[in-house]
């Protein structure tokens, strides 16, 4: 089967190396010159697989006033005269269950689970370099009562393969000494010895090179697509600046561009971008300043990852931004948070960086066939687990057009 992929970020070129690897002919398009270039350039880089529980939880909505009143806020709401942003925050708070948030935090860590058994695979059999590290991940509470509902988390993930510990203050500063500065502040943490991370941009970076390398594979970017055209219910070409593609079957992978392209052909997918913030502070070999393991300040969201010789700082969720300008102000707050809790970091030397996390209501990636044509799919929504959900997605993707059984139930993922 010939199938063109749309968009070359972690999704789309994970989706086109996936259905290669099965013997598919695939042709993969994008705008931008390179891969990568959007969304995927400088993310948070955690590959958190333990820790996919959506950000539409029952513990939300009572911090919601406070996050919008307050201008150090995690979360910012811009409201706009736009019904489609507030479909999207009705859906959102309907979400924010505990029935519905373990529900879909149950479906997500089988998606997770898949998602790094089949990138270590690819690995194994391909080294990529992209400053992969298993080095744990480090939640840590400033909160005692954030500290005890945590617990209850850990017994939860423990029943469905998560492997953690919760440890007090003095265990928490004994394995990971950079977090010192907390002082009294620090509560205790939840650590996942298990976690792993990387650099998001390299390792799709990695995996578009090998595409190049396959006779099955044809790399078109600088070509940006202008729209499917259907008859009846079947696609029969994407139009693009540079002219048609016909193949049997077409993916639709564009993150945020996601609506402006399916829309037209009658779906509309529940997405909505959801802006955050990273920094990138280059580090020396020998360098203690900065954590060794991954470490996530709880209560500002605030996410900690070594790669290599730079740590990538990712934060803040702002709703309402129309497109990925760096907000100074922002980066501002983020450097004076960051620097309260690693004070010796040079933050002179960061990078900034902004992106649109693509983003459903549930947090769950939507994965299948669309509504709106018979041979018509559709892999978007994976919002700020992109890199982490990226290699299982796409494995789910090439067994539903491949018609075959799937490694996970893939009816909490149908569009």
């Amino acid at each position: 089967m010939h199938v063109c992929v749309i968009g070359a970020g972690v999704i789309g070129v994970t989706t086109a190396y996936s259905l290669a690897k099965a013997g598919h002919t695939v042709t993969l398009t994008d705008a931008r010159e390179r891969p990568a270039e959007m969304s995927s350039f400088a993310n948070g880089g955690q590959l958190s697989y333990s820790y996919v529980a959506p950000l539409a939880g029952p513990g939300v909505l009572p911090n919601v006033p406070g996050w919008l009143l307050r201008q150090e806020s995690p979360l910012r709401f811009r409201p706009r005269m736009d019904v489609h942003q507030w479909r999207w925050s009705l859906a959102f708070v309907q979400a924010c269950r505990a029935s519905v948030s373990d529900e879909t935090t149950a479906q997500m860590l089988r998606l997770s689970y898949l998602s790094r058994d089949t990138m270590n695979a690819w690995l194994a059999e391909t080294p990529i370099e992209f400053g992969h590290v298993r080095n744990g991940k480090i939640i840590a509470y400033r909160s005692p009562e954030s500290l005890e509902k945590a617990r209850a988390l850990v017994a939860y993930q423990a029943a469905r393969g998560a492997e953690q510990r919760v440890l007090s203050a003095a265990e928490t500063l004994a394995l990971e000494p950079s977090l010192a500065a907390m002082g009294s502040d620090l509560a205790g943490a939840i650590f996942t010895p298990g976690e792993e991370a990387g650099d998001c941009r390299l390792f799709t970076e990695g995996v578009f090179d090998l595409l190049g390398g396959l006779p099955n594979v044809t790399r078109t970017m600088s070509n940006p697509v202008r729209k499917l055209r259907r008859r009846g219910r079947h696609i029969e070409a994407v139009e693009t600046a540079l002219g048609d593609i016909r193949a049997d079957a077409y993916v639709v992978a564009t993150g945020t561009g996601s609506r402006q392209l399916l829309g037209p052909v009658g779906h509309d997918v529940p997405i909505y971008p959801l802006k955050g913030y990273s920094l990138s502070v280059p580090l020396a070999d020998d360098d203690t300043s900065a954590p060794s393991i991954s470490v996530t300040d709880y209560e500002r969201r605030i996410v900690y990852a070594r790669i290599g010789r730079v740590l990538r700082i990712a934060a803040m969720v702002d709703i309402g931004s129309r497109d990925a300008k760096i907000d100074p102000a922002r980066i501002a707050l983020l450097k004076e948070q960051v620097h309260a809790l690693f004070p010796h970091l040079d933050l002179d030397r960061a990078v900034a960086w902004a992106g649109l996390r693509p983003a459903t209501p549930t947090g769950k990636p939507i994965i299948g066939n669309s509504p709106a044509a018979d041979n018509l799919w559709v892999n978007v929504g994976q919002g700020a687990l992109g890199f982490t959900l990226a290699c299982g997605s796409a494995a789910l993707l090439t067994r539903l057009i491949a018609g075959t059984s799937t490694p996970i139930d893939a009816a909490p993922f149908k569009p």
